[in-house]
């Protein structure tokens, strides 16, 4: 019996606290790692938001996240303190998904085909959007990114679990490209030479990052570490964000890591796999919305050193997905999923024609970063 048919998935339901009402349910989202259910009972009308009761169904990916249990263990603490924090402010327009949890009072389900499944609330009156149109969205999704790293500033670091080891190891995935190019395993090598060669021209400028991530140089936080613009929740009507979504690669990292990866997504005026590089641009006005809303929750707790990389952490992310779509390639699209031959090309030369612009416009978007971070650092010292 399959993922989705209708008899497992009612009585995976059955096994949450969630009470005895006659659920239904219907897939959710366009996720590519794990299976999503929303679940809403039949007392209410779909349409009646305020008093139908929704949850989150999922089935999680035990071949990604490979120790379920610390992965839930993560969770589970970052929602409590998301939810204690929120509770101590008159804030009411920012909230977190809380974890329904199963009758044996785990935070969740083993079923007998080998399937670990979660249930959490859903959050209604919300929606989410893959792609950033306007500088509102950009500032909108910098600050609830900022607020979910602000809230979570107390937690100690080491009370979660690295929940995928290595995930933005320059070092690691350089020696995973190397390793690639020296088996050539489906002959792919000698068609990418001028990506090779952009690759191996940056590598030390991206270990060095890396290294002062090593070496404890910069705080070790916990960061989200998935930060694109579709993770981010939406209020329907006043379009401000209210939640941050997606928690399972939540983990001690770095502000790095948060910052440079949204950046990455928000700011691409093209597709992650556009054949025609000549559309890939940087939004500068973008950048300067989601620095806005990033630091403006943010500042006053980040480091001189954190500050000055900000910039340069958005060519970080973007050039360790380049090199990790290009690894892929030369392996034979072994780990992302592709629907031609080349796909998988494509996001590598599209990936570092988006770094080639950032290195373009450093200058400029250092300074961004620079004058947003003493406009609200002064102003705090000013108004005391």
């Amino acid at each position: 019996m399959g993922i989705g048919d209708k008899f497992q998935v009612d009585e995976i339901i059955s096994k949450f606290k969630v009470g005895d009402d006659d659920f239904d349910y219907k897939p959710f989202g366009s996720g590519h790692i794990n299976d999503t259910f929303l679940v809403f009972d039949n007392q209410h009308g779909e349409a009646d938001e305020a008093t139908q009761r929704k949850y989150l169904l999922q089935r999680i990916n035990h071949e990604v996240f490979r120790d379920v249990d610390g992965l839930m263990r993560n969770m589970n603490l970052v929602t409590t303190r998301l939810q204690s924090e929120l509770g101590k402010s008159e804030e009411m327009d920012f909230t977190t998904v809380r974890i329904i949890p199963a009758h044996d009072d785990k935070l969740y389900y083993l079923d007998s085909w080998g399937n670990y499944w979660r249930m959490q609330t859903f959050i209604p009156n919300s929606t989410t959007y893959d792609r950033v149109t306007s500088e509102k969205q950009a500032f909108e999704a910098g600050y609830a990114f900022g607020k979910f790293q602000l809230l979570l500033e107390n937690i100690d670091v080491n009370s979660l679990k690295e929940t995928i080891p290595d995930f933005h190891n320059m070092e690691y995935r350089f020696k995973n490209f190397e390793a690639a190019l020296q088996k050539d395993a489906v002959s792919r090598k000698a068609s990418v030479e001028k990506e090779i060669l952009f690759a191996l021209a940056r590598q030390e400028e991206m270990e060095n990052l890396y290294e002062q991530v090593k070496n404890v140089k910069v705080p070790i936080r916990i960061t989200h570490n998935d930060t694109k613009f579709n993770n981010v929740l939406l209020d329907k009507h006043t379009h401000k964000a209210i939640c941050v979504i997606d928690l399972d690669t939540v983990m001690p990292g770095v502000i790095w890591y948060d910052f440079g990866d949204s950046i990455r997504t928000i700011v691409n005026t093209a597709d992650e796999d556009e054949v025609d590089l000549a559309k890939i641009e940087v939004d500068i006005n973008f950048f300067e919305a989601f620095t806005q809303g990033y630091l403006q929750e943010t500042a006053l707790l980040l480091t001189e050193l954190e500050v000055n990389q900000l910039a340069f952490s958005s060519r970080y992310m973007t050039f360790i997905m380049g090199l990790r779509f290009l690894t892929d390639y030369l392996s034979g699209d072994v780990y992302y999923k592709t629907k031609h031959e080349h796909q998988n090309l494509q996001r590598a030369r599209a990936q570092f024609k988006l770094v080639s612009q950032m290195e373009r416009k450093s200058n400029e978007m250092e300074e961004i970063v620079l004058k947003t971070y003493h406009h609200f650092t002064d102003h705090s010292v000013s108004s005391e």
